[in-house]
């Protein structure tokens, strides 16, 4: 008998729901100068990655999307994008939706501050050395934030973990 109700739970577990997992088409394992920041040294286009998620989780309200660089030299890290608010009904972003006047996002989405000081996607520009990695994420929500494009990115940070559904992560190195 407990053999038998082995079999079945290991059964009914592979009928679970499929994973919330994030992709890009244009993305592959390094940041191109296509991301890379435009500025400080750098001379990349400065053009968001081109984004898409699938099997959020039941009842998810909005989206958001972070990238993040935990190897930055300041002690805390640096934020590169956060735009939040995506309605549900978004699957993808387009290349260059993290463009700073926010025409190219998502209606209803904001763009919020960065460690750059001001709105909009910021690409990699690592000092030279030691590649460093970017995380980007996608949250899946209970509700839209009750924030705006001021709002400075480790506050936008704390009222994602309260209304977290789940979330999806892909990393892209980037080097000078």
């Amino acid at each position: 008998m407990k053999k038998l109700l082995f079999c079945f739970l290991l059964g009914t577990g592979s009928l679970s729901a499929q994973t919330f997992t994030l992709k890009s088409a244009e993305l592959g394992g390094q940041a191109t100068q296509r991301q890379f920041f435009q500025g400080f040294g750098c001379t990349g286009e400065n053009i968001s990655p081109q984004l898409s998620w699938e099997n959020a989780p039941a009842g998810t309200k909005s989206f958001a999307v972070t990238m993040y660089d935990k190897d930055a030299p300041t002690g805390s890290g640096f934020w590169h994008w956060v735009l939040f608010n995506i309605p549900a009904d978004v699957t993808s972003l387009k290349a260059g939706a993290g463009d700073a006047s926010g025409k190219a996002a998502p209606a209803g989405a904001v763009q919020s501050i960065t460690d750059f000081g001001k709105p909009g996607y910021g690409g990699p520009c690592p000092p030279p050395g030691a590649p460093h990695e970017y995380l980007i994420t996608v949250y899946a929500l209970k509700a839209p934030l009750e924030l705006g494009p001021g709002t400075p990115p480790a506050m936008v940070g704390f009222n994602l973990s309260g209304l977290l559904l789940g979330k999806a992560s892909i990393v892209m190195y980037g080097q000078r």
